[in-house]
């Protein structure tokens, strides 16, 4: 969670953000992406015999963090610039992933 804060902040100061729109394919795209990744993470804690919670957290943090690390991977002068708004997408994603694994289980 604190190195989530941390990239956050970090990132808050870019110069080069990404000129989106809060649709899109690749909205769409991060939305399941997170999902699944969520899901995933869940389903690898839970193989590894953790508690619920420890897995959920695991679920969660795996996705958001490859979301966050994918809009740090998006800022450089040659990326398509940070987007807060891929990064809401990511975390709807991850919720609805995290939602939709423990109603399965």
């Amino acid at each position: 969670m604190r190195i989530m804060l941390v990239l956050c902040v970090c990132c808050t100061g870019c110069s080069h953000m990404a000129q989106d729109s809060w649709t899109g394919q690749d909205k769409a795209q991060h939305f399941i992406g997170s999902a699944l990744l969520t899901a995933a993470g869940n389903e690898y804690g839970q193989q590894q015999n953790w508690s619920q919670q420890r897995s959920n957290s695991f679920g969660l943090m795996f996705a958001l963090s490859l979301g966050a690390a994918k809009e740090f991977y998006d800022s450089r002068p040659q990326g398509s610039g940070w987007s807060w708004k891929d990064l809401s997408w990511d975390v709807a994603g991850a919720a609805a992933g995290f939602a939709l694994w423990n109603l399965g289980q």
